[in-house]
């Protein structure tokens, strides 16, 4: 399996992952504003991810990467927002928590490496 194809299945499973974590967010107020926060943020990382691969440029690609990236941001924060604010366990949040902050890392490398690449050439 190609790289992107690595990355597409792992954002899926990532996005998959918050969409079975939704239904256990209470059901007031607070868990409505943080499903929805969590739901946008963390299924747009794939998405972004998945327009990067179409960009029309070499700085369309980079924008592209970066909307990924401030979406996987976006998404640790409300994570760690339900964790710090014990909506939810945080043995339920754990392997999201980590993917999470995984895929940041992943993204911040590879937005890097394209700006490199497209300063040197």
């Amino acid at each position: 399996m190609e790289r992107n194809q690595q990355f597409d299945e792992r954002y899926l499973a990532f996005a998959a992952g918050l969409l079975k974590l939704l239904p256990h967010l209470p059901r007031n107020k607070v868990g409505a504003h943080l499903s929805d926060q969590l739901f946008r943020s963390g299924t747009s990382v794939g998405a972004h991810f998945q327009e990067s691969r179409g960009a029309e440029s070499k700085a369309d690609f980079i924008h592209k990467l970066g909307m990924a990236l401030k979406e996987a941001r976006e998404t640790y924060y409300w994570l760690r927002l339900i964790e710090k604010g014990e909506v939810l366990p945080a043995v339920q949040l754990s392997e999201l928590l980590r993917e999470s902050n995984e895929i940041v890392a992943m993204l911040t490398a590879s937005v890097i490496t394209a700006k490199e690449h497209h300063v040197r050439g």
